[in-house]
């Protein structure tokens, strides 16, 4: 780990920086092990639509397309192969992070199909089949915090097998994500399974908040809307971390936690920053605190390394400031059960949008590698 940073500071402070996004050229050319040699990154997520960012690219993949081509494999077979050998490769690479950390790190997600998000019974066998496939320690099985997805997380919790819950925007829903993940561990206890094993993160999307919530202030358009501009996503997120707290100091909590039980840490999303008049280290340096993973694209980690001024903690002392600008907001007339529900069907239908658009990259793909093997005959 390199020395006197702002990248070291983070993690000194608490923070564990995940990088959001992986490809097999990350993989191969060394260049995802650098990363964790020297930037501090103990960890990767990823979704719908890094893989389908990484298969358009392809190169790297030429050969496995063509070998799933000659053997006849189905699109959606080929996907399943394609994005768990990537997960399964980085896992390896973060083995050395994993077991340093006890299982705290060293950790690489891979997501259910998102047309399952409504699905429990669905989300719940992909998960078990992921697990299985990507055959890892340190894998995280990533499940979308919808209504129908808390059953899943339970369900999947209980099973052993470690969970990043996604796409949380709202207060209400983070609370349903822990319950639903203390109700995971005590049927994982019932079960005989060792709780130290199980680890989650409920990932808290940042940006993505003030992006919806910002439309609506310049709708209104009053002074006092305008002023309210890019504050909601860092206070929300902060106020999540105010429930992590005291969920996990509830008897509960504490219970299973003596019982070997890890906490479900936050984990903040969408950190990158969208509107570029803001400070590009804004969704990391006001939300340092103990205890939590920044999952981050690389541009955000490479501007933070570069300039980020980075305090001891810039959420436990912010509580009463973030409720006033969530009452602030009330009172402008922006809906936050409005805001954080239209952010969760978006949320669903773009990570559906990108999968789709996963499916046709390696459908042309396949048909390529079909069509010059068919040529060379």
């Amino acid at each position: 780990m390199t020395e006197n940073t702002p990248l070291a500071e983070l993690s000194a402070a608490g923070v564990s920086i995940w990088l959001d996004d992986l490809s097999r050229e990350r993989i191969v050319s060394g260049g995802l092990a650098n990363l964790i040699d020297t930037k501090n990154v103990v960890g990767v997520t990823t979704n719908p639509t890094i893989f389908a960012g990484a298969l358009s690219k392809g190169e790297a993949y030429a050969d496995q397309v063509a070998a799933l081509a000659a053997s006849g494999a189905t699109v959606q077979d080929a996907v399943f192969e394609i994005t768990t050998d990537d997960v399964r490769a980085a896992s390896d690479i973060f083995r050395p992070v994993y077991d340093r950390t006890g299982g705290v790190d060293g950790r690489v997600s891979i997501e259910v199909e998102p047309g399952l998000a409504h699905d429990a019974d669905g989300t719940f066998a992909q998960a078990q089949e992921l697990w299985a496939k990507v055959d890892r320690p340190n894998a995280m099985i990533k499940i979308p915090a919808t209504i129908e997805g808390l059953d899943a997380i339970t369900a999947t919790i209980a099973q052993g097998i470690s969970v990043n819950v996604t796409l949380i925007f709202s207060l209400e829903r983070h609370r349903q994500v822990i319950n639903a993940y203390l109700s995971g561990l005590e049927k994982a206890r019932a079960a005989g399974h060792d709780l130290s094993t199980i680890h989650s993160v409920a990932s808290f999307f940042v940006s993505r908040v003030d992006t919806e919530i910002n439309q609506r202030l310049e709708a209104i358009g009053t002074e006092a809307a305008i002023a309210l501009k890019s504050k909601a996503g860092v206070a929300n997120a902060q106020l999540a971390y105010e429930v992590f707290q005291q969920a996990f100091s509830s008897e509960r909590a504490l219970g299973l936690i003596a019982a070997g039980a890890n906490k479900q840490r936050p984990l903040w999303a969408s950190t990158g920053v969208k509107d570029p008049t803001l400070p590009d280290t804004l969704y990391v340096t006001n939300l340092v605190a103990p205890e939590v993973v920044n999952t981050m694209p690389e541009k955000t980690l490479e501007a933070t390394l570069d300039h980020g001024v980075v305090p001891a903690d810039s959420v436990t002392g912010a509580y009463d400031e973030a409720n006033a600008v969530l009452d602030a907001l009330a009172n402008e007339g922006v809906s936050y059960v409005d805001v954080t529900q239209v952010l969760e069907a978006e949320g669903v239908a773009k990570f559906i949008v990108s999968w789709n658009e996963l499916l046709e990259t390696v459908s042309v793909a396949l048909a390529a590698a079909k069509a010059t093997t068919g040529s060379a005959l």
